[in-house]
């Protein structure tokens, strides 16, 4: 006999667990960095665009699928139309193959926070202290099982008392602690400068690549297309607003990833002299340049403690969801007990975890037109696997089940103000602007085209 389906208890418990999945490692370093290359303030504009409209729909269609059906996504496209499973299956491969990278990345920020908590701000701001960390064979992985195993921990007692009581703790904590490091940034010597260029739209920076970016970025920042969003809408009561919860969810969402620019943009402007570059890509922001802009303040070290802890809540509210994710899609598919599924997830993704870990040491030779092991796990899952699924998820939402299924199920609470948007998005705009997406990962990834 399967287990009665977990539930959240209320719309304030999916708001918070849904968006503490949604603000993560992409809020905090991701959207910073593209922010910072693509022209600052158009940047901006363009993604507060797509996140309305765009993201949305996307997220509206998801949550509902989840709610109707009451699957995680391996079943529920199945429930709906049996021809269309496929597209559950590679749904729940990618939260599959990000948690245990995502780890690897977690456990990083959990050393660089018990670095600055036990005063070695100057350490870590050294040249080379990052690139000499992540190359050791046994530290990087100790602090990896760590974070994996705090994930395991609060996933293990479930939906209501783990996901939604942590989230519900969480959020709150990381969107106060956000402002007042945000607060702090702007008022540094010549930080206006920094923030004058991430606030202030200029046009003549505006491409196509900016719109790509920040669609991009749109998927990664939001939880779209990764089987997150139809598990959580699975666990959504029918009662809930579902339109209403959505746009809560992206004022979280797009809040937190407009406040790290706030944080980090203006502090590397006066740590640079203004030079955007040195915002850096990826990990070279988080864990280089800014230990760096921490070590060159007045009670950097407090700060930087007190930064890397809002990262790695950060960093758990979105492990969290992707744990819960996979081990939902085992206990649907094969019928096993949640804590069975669990250990099976959490083996898998330990497993899955210590190449990615070992990939910037004992395994550097092994890589793919200059990728790391960590590097493929993440084109794999966020620049192929996921513009596939949201392509296929809009062609079936508007072609094959029709966006009025979906309308029904979000109308149970009350008028769909946003439906007439909703259909226009899902059927026409979304699936060109994602084989775009798609087009121009394959070839940055190939080289031919730089974006």
């Amino acid at each position: 006999m399967s287990e009665k389906r977990s539930s959240f208890t209320g719309k304030i418990g999916f708001v918070l667990a849904a968006a503490g999945s949604a603000v993560g490692l992409g809020n905090i370093w991701r959207f910073p960095y593209l922010a910072a290359k693509y022209g600052g303030g158009i940047f901006l504009l363009v993604y507060l665009i797509l996140a309305v409209t765009f993201g949305f729909a996307l997220m509206c269609a998801e949550i509902a699928i989840g709610r109707k059906t009451g699957q995680s996504a391996i079943n529920a496209f199945t429930t709906l139309n049996k021809k269309y499973s496929f597209i559950g299956v590679i749904a729940s491969v990618i939260p599959a193959i990000i948690l245990p990278y995502y780890s690897v990345i977690g456990g990083w920020v959990s050393k660089y926070l018990a670095v600055f908590v036990s005063g070695g701000a100057h350490e870590a701001a050294a040249d080379g202290y990052f690139e000499g960390f992540i190359a050791k064979p046994i530290e990087p992985i100790g602090w990896f099982l760590l974070f994996i195993g705090l994930t395991a921990l609060i996933v293990l007692l479930g939906v209501e008392k783990g996901v939604e009581k942590v989230s519900k703790f969480m959020m709150p904590v990381l969107v106060v602690l956000t402002i007042v490091i945000a607060v702090y940034s702007m008022f540094m010597p010549g930080a206006m400068e920094g923030v004058k260029y991430y606030l202030t739209p200029d046009f003549s920076k505006f491409s196509a690549t900016t719109v790509l970016s920040a669609m991009g970025q749109l998927f990664y920042s939001m939880s779209l297309a990764m089987g997150i969003m139809i598990t959580y809408g699975s666990y959504m009561k029918k009662d809930v607003n579902l339109e209403s919860s959505v746009r809560q969810i992206e004022i979280f969402d797009t809040g937190v990833a407009f406040l790290a620019g706030l944080m980090i943009i203006p502090a590397v402007f006066v740590f640079s002299g203004g030079d955007e570059s040195a915002l850096g890509k990826g990990p070279g922001l988080m864990f280089i340049t800014l230990p760096k802009v921490f070590d060159s303040m007045t009670g950097g070290t407090v700060i930087g403690a007190v930064f890397f802890l809002l990262v790695l809540f950060a960093a758990l509210t979105s492990s969290i969801s992707l744990m819960e994710t996979v081990v939902s899609i085992v206990m649907d598919k094969f019928g096993w007990s949640r804590k069975g599924s669990w250990l099976a997830v959490f083996i898998f993704s330990v497993a899955l975890g210590l190449p990615s870990s070992l990939g910037f040491g004992v395994l550097s030779d092994i890589s793919v037109n200059g990728m790391t092991i960590l590097d493929m796990f993440d084109f794999a899952s966020n620049s192929i696997l996921m513009p596939i699924v949201a392509l296929f998820t809009c062609i079936f939402v508007g072609y094959v089940i029709k966006p009025k299924c979906l309308i029904e199920e979000i109308e149970l609470t009350g008028k769909f103000k946003s439906k007439t948007l909703f259909t226009i998005v899902i059927k026409y705009v979304a699936p060109i602007c994602i084989i775009l997406i798609l087009i121009s990962s394959v070839l940055d990834a190939l080289g031919i085209m730089k974006i």
